[in-house]
């Protein structure tokens, strides 16, 4: 395979950005997601897929419920905090601005346009993502915007290096 027109192929897509929250019992976790899509119908369904290089991914493997929040062009900075951050040495969530939303996952303050969805199932086939599939059980569509895109994010850095999954990988750690 080419994989120079593949990465070129996908840059193009431009997809949407959002963040994922979630708690379990006191520890909260959130991360810029660029990975996500509908995924069924009826039932209706989300699809995330997160890294394993971010704490987010090992919180929400022990995880009920996800607030899925998506991004407009304004939302840059919550981008920055989520997408550059680690939870180890910061609490996004303070820097932010949040607070408990239904069934206790963390809403975003300075985002009307989210969904929170219960797990129903996950996927790890060896990729250096897993992919977590979700019923929406509450939404708030918020105002219609010019949604955050991939390359409106393109030159922040991320918390954690790919380095970080590859050496996870080649470890046999699946996370």
């Amino acid at each position: 395979m080419d994989r120079d027109a593949f990465d070129e192929v996908m840059r193009r897509r431009n997809p949407d950005m959002m963040i994922l929250t979630t708690a379990v019992q006191a520890e909260r976790a959130g991360c810029l997601v660029g990975f996500h899509s509908q995924c069924s119908i009826d039932p209706a369904r989300y699809a995330v897929w997160l890294s394993k290089a971010n704490h987010t991914c090992r919180l929400a493997l022990r995880s009920s419920y996800f607030g899925l929040h998506f991004l407009r062009r304004d939302d840059r900075g919550l981008a920055e905090v989520f997408g550059t951050m680690c939870s180890d040495e910061v609490d996004k969530f303070v820097l932010a601005g949040s607070h408990p939303g239904p069934l206790e996952v963390p809403v975003l303050d300075g985002c009307d346009s989210w969904i929170i969805a219960r797990r129903t199932a996950f996927l790890e086939e060896g990729s250096d993502h897993i992919c977590f599939i979700m019923e929406p059980v509450e939404a708030s569509a918020g105002a219609a915007a010019y949604p955050l895109r991939f390359m409106d994010v393109a030159d922040l850095a991320p918390g954690h290096e790919a380095e970080d999954r590859t050496a996870r990988r080649q470890s046999g750690s699946t996370i």
